[in-house]
């Protein structure tokens, strides 16, 4: 898949829709495989700053031999209400030999993206029915994100979608639509479970969204809960995937993030990872595979090594 609309700004600030056009879902893809199989690759810990009324700063670095980037973005949960954007910032890219800024990429635009193809490679790797239906909990931007990636990447033919915002349900319903899909908003993400041997969680975390045990072909991928605090799984549903099946987290940082797992008193640090999966194919032999989630700032690197790809192009 080529990239589109390559002209950049003349200061390299990309604005969201040209941020997306620079990753598309199958080079990004690419991208976070070749990404993960770098050794030249460094990735601190991110530096999480509480702000004044319950937002966060987060400042998350990363470097290959050629790129380093800085993504650079705000947390604001209580933005939800006010009809503004959640998260807001830059992932800026700069170039380690010559220290020149390269591009300055929409954050907001990035984090969608890239969490989304990491979820698209789990899924291509890891599901035992990647055909779905697709249950998508959740409505906001990583819900129509997933819905695009998994639409794109995966053989995906018909979605339920279950959100608490009737209005956000039915405009990301009418989206599948417009893809091709066949799609419905359903009330209850528990019911639907049986149906969906995909599902994907992405709400804003603040309490159990999907509770009902899976099926035994289930592939869950669970974005939304990225602190320890943070929560969509319930306890039982975890335990039971841990009893019955595998879980994968997307990179060992989770063992301090993964909130679903750690309320659910689980060793984080025992579960393989999304590198375990790719240089050693670690695959699941039966049962459910839950995919937990919690972002770093190497997926952002990975979507900026894409952008960089695709302005060459």
């Amino acid at each position: 898949m080529a990239c589109s609309d390559l002209t950049p700004l003349s200061t390299g600030l990309l604005d969201p829709a040209r941020t997306a056009a620079r990753l598309p879902w199958a080079l990004l893809v690419e991208e976070i495989i070749r990404l993960l199989n770098d050794g030249s690759v460094q990735v601190p810990p991110r530096l999480v700053l509480a702000l004044p009324g319950g937002s966060s700063l987060f400042v998350m670095p990363a470097l290959d031999a050629h790129t380093a980037i800085t993504k650079l973005i705000t947390f604001t949960p209580t933005n939800a209400g006010r009809g503004l954007a959640t998260i807001q910032g830059d992932v800026v890219v700069f170039d380690v030999a010559t220290g020149q800024r390269q591009l300055v990429l929409d954050g907001p635009t990035v984090t969608a993206r890239r969490t989304a193809a990491v979820s698209l490679l789990a899924a291509q790797r890891l599901a035992p029915r990647p055909q779905g239906p697709l249950l998508i909990v959740g409505a906001g931007v990583q819900g129509l994100a997933h819905l695009e990636a998994f639409a794109e990447g995966l053989e995906i033919r018909e979605v339920f979608i279950a959100s608490r915002g009737a209005a956000g349900a039915l405009a990301l319903a009418q989206h599948a639509q417009a893809l091709g899909l066949k799609a419905r908003v359903v009330p209850d993400p528990d019911a639907a479970l049986a149906d969906c041997p995909i599902t994907v969680t992405c709400t804003p975390a603040h309490g159990v969204a999907l509770g009902a045990l899976p099926r035994r072909d289930a592939f869950i991928a669970a974005v939304g809960a990225f602190t320890p605090q943070m929560v969509e799984l319930s306890l039982q549903l975890c335990r039971h995937v841990v009893s019955h099946g595998t879980v994968v987290v997307d990179t060992p940082d989770a063992v301090h993030e993964a909130g679903d797992l750690l309320q659910a008193g689980l060793d984080v640090a025992s579960f393989a990872s999304l590198a375990d999966v790719i240089r050693n194919q670690v695959l699941p032999t039966t049962g459910p595979v839950l995919f937990k989630s919690c972002g770093w700032a190497g997926w952002d690197l990975a979507a900026a090594r894409t952008a960089l790809a695709c302005t060459d192009l």
